[in-house]
This record gives C-alpha cells, structure tokens and sequence, in this order.
C-alpha cells in the first residue's frame, strides 16, 4: 500500500484462543500438538469478568463480543493509546455469524418458557455488529465503525479495509480483526449434517487423510496507524500492511471454484496491492481449513500463483479450530508471531500430503526462517476469498 498512499504500521495486537489466552500462551499454544477427537475447540472456563466493570455488563455481552473486548484489552495494552483525533480513529471489524449463542439460548428460553421471558438484552446481543460497537464505546473512538461479515474472510478483509482507511488518509488509526463464539449446538449439527465437520474430530489441513474441519471460537484485535504518526510517538512497529485484495468466485454457495481461480485472482491482486512479485513472499499462512475440496483449491492456487518454488506454507488450524470469522485475524497474529520468534509453526495435525499438492507445507516441527513478507489467505461461504500481505516492523 506504500505506493498508493500512506505506509500502515502494526502496534499492537491481542488474542484470545482456546489454545492459548495473549500472545504469549497463543505461541505455545501454535507450536502444541493437534487436538483431536472433538467437533469443536472451544473454551473449557472463559471467564469474561476482567474486562468488564461488573457482572451484570458482562452478562449483558454475548461471548462474541466478550472475546473481542478482551483482545482489544491486551492490543491496547500493547500498543498504548495512539495520539490522534478521536474522529479520526475508527474500527472496521469481522464475524461470520455474531451473537449465535445468546440467539439459540433465547429460542429455547421462548420456547420452554414463553414470550415474555425473552431478554430485553437480545437484539443487541446477537447483533453482528456488537463487537465493533462495544470496542468504540469502551475507548471513544468516533471515526468509522463498520463490521464485515463475509463468512470465514470476514476478519482478512476487515484488516484490508481498516488499512485503506488509513493509506488513503480518510483514518489516522484503525482498531480491527475478528471475533467469533458460533459453536453451539445447533450450529455444529448444522455443519456437521452438511458433511463439513471432520468425522474423526481431527483437523488435518492438506494431509491425505483430511476429512473436515473442527469447529473453533476466539479473537483476535490489531491496532493500525499512519507509519508516520506511530514514529512521532515512539511506537514499537510489530508489522506492516503491505496490501490486500478481496475477491468472489461467483460459482457455489460452499464449493470453492474449480482450480481455485477465486483464489489465484485474490492473491495475485494482493501482491499487486503491495507493489510485489510471487518470489518476494516468503510465507504462506494458508486458510487450510482440512476439508478435501477447499485445501485441494487452495493449494492448486498457491501452485498457479507461486510455481514450483512456493514459499513455505502452514495452517494453524489442527490448534485453533475453524474460528469462522475471527480466522483471519487468528492467522495474522499466528503471522506477527512468527516474525518475532523467526519460526514458521508446523501445520499440526498434517504428516503426509496428497502426491497432487505441489506446496511446501511445513509439518512437524517449527521451521526457522528470516522473515518477510507473508500473504495470509481466508476463503468464505458464498465464494468470499480475501488475502492480506504483511510485512516485518522495524
């Protein structure tokens, strides 16, 4: 995005993960073996109180939103409050589904209970919108406060457009990323009847024996700024938006299109954004979500796009799940992470490749690397693709 506008700094990011709770845990948590033997990886005790001024308010929070209020928590925590006009500090932030829990919890209240048992509360509870409403009010930011919900490319696209905001010069700040809290019962039947959950309750992204992903929850939040108002206050610079694309595949409503052609446009418009050629990059931090046909797409894209040579690639999801929307703001973490570590986590529960898959999946152990320029890639329901490059701070 240098090229078309202002330079995009990373300050600050939070996470909240079953694998791992802060940046810190969520590293370990990378590098930890695959969890098996479940439909979904959720949290075992969430405790939301620390972030909230009462019990009472945070009863009042899906947990969709609590997840984003507590990493936006630790972003802030991190990157310290940017000195610029409220009015220019905005949020632009990602779900697949929003408050699900609160609504499926009050159909049954309704149902067992009647009508008038149904919480005041639920509306602005379920509301998609809620996580990005509820970070604005807590830190009085009164710029632009948008919410995209473009299923699993919710959060990769939010941090897209948060970046825009500031190349272009409209914003000075940015809050985004992406939280989700959607593995209920209904819905993990739902994905499951529909033959998407994995049956042996193992993600295995790209292996051969791969059949469906694992229900994940969580968030992830990043603090962006001009690269010039970050220096003038002193900010330690984790990253940099390099560029980023969206694209449809117009073809099926949960199909990927054949060959990945969605996918080989997106990425090949990223690295158009980012003013870079395929060689430049030098990780992949793939959507990988452990279904046949997305990671079979996925990876003829990456073949197309990067030839023979491709970058070292890895999914993070045999660890965290398919969090739906919050993923692509768990993968960019997982992307920030490695940069600071100089290790490419291993794809956890992936030990051999089908013949057919020409990429480089790292499997194992953690692959050190000099880092650079990575492209992380998110592709939804409805044939949403998204990519974001990021790049090393300073």
């Amino acid at each position: 995005m240098e090229g078309r506008g202002r330079r995009v700094a990373i300050t600050g990011y939070g996470v909240v993960a079953p694998c791992g709770m802060g940046k810190a845990a969520f590293w370990q948590g990378l590098l930890g073996p695959a969890t098996t033997g479940t439909k979904s990886i959720t949290f075992a005790d969430w405790d939301p109180s620390p972030y909230y001024a009462s019990p009472k308010e945070s009863r009042r929070a899906d947990a969709v939103e609590q997840f984003a209020v507590a990493s936006a928590a630790e972003a802030f925590e991190h990157a310290g409050r940017p000195d610029v006009d409220p009015r220019r500090f905005g949020v632009v932030y990602g779900t697949g589904i929003g408050g699900l829990r609160t609504l499926e919890e009050q159909v049954e209240l309704r149902l067992n209970k009647g009508e008038r048992r149904v919480s005041p509360f639920l509306v602005p509870m379920m509301m998609g919108n809620a996580s990005g409403a509820a970070i604005s009010m807590r830190y009085g930011l009164q710029g632009p406060n948008e919410t995209i919900c473009t299923a699993c490319a919710a959060a990769t696209h939010a941090i897209g457009y948060a970046a825009r905001l500031i190349a272009w010069g409209r914003c000075d700040a940015m809050v985004t990323g992406g939280s989700e809290a959607a593995a209920t019962l209904t819905s993990v039947a739902g994905f499951s009847n529909m033959t998407a959950l994995s049956s042996s309750g193992a993600s295995k992204p790209f292996d051969t024996t791969r059949d469906g992903f694992v229900m994940g929850e969580g968030s992830a939040t990043f603090i962006l700024e001009a690269w010039e108002v970050a220096e003038a206050r002193g900010a330690t610079i984790y990253g940099e938006i390099l560029g980023a694309a969206s694209t449809a595949d117009a073809h099926h409503i949960t199909a990927p299109a054949p060959g990945g052609t969605g996918a080989i446009h997106c990425m090949s418009l990223a690295l158009d954004d980012a003013g870079l050629a395929p060689g430049d990059i030098r990780q992949i931090n793939a959507h990988g979500t452990s279904t046949p046909l997305n990671d079979a797409a996925e990876a003829e894209a990456v073949s197309a796009v990067f030839g023979p040579q491709s970058p070292p690639m890895t999914s993070i999801k045999g660890v965290t799940g398919h969090p739906l929307g919050a993923a692509g703001a768990l993968e960019a973490a997982a992307v920030l992470l490695s940069m600071e570590h100089g290790l490419i986590p291993p794809t956890a529960g992936t030990t051999q490749l089908s013949d057919e898959m020409r990429i480089d999946i790292v499997m194992g152990q953690p692959r050190p690397w000099t880092p650079g320029p990575t492209i992380s890639n998110n592709f939804g329901f409805g044939g949403h693709n998204g990519s974001v490059i990021i790049g090393p701070g300073r």
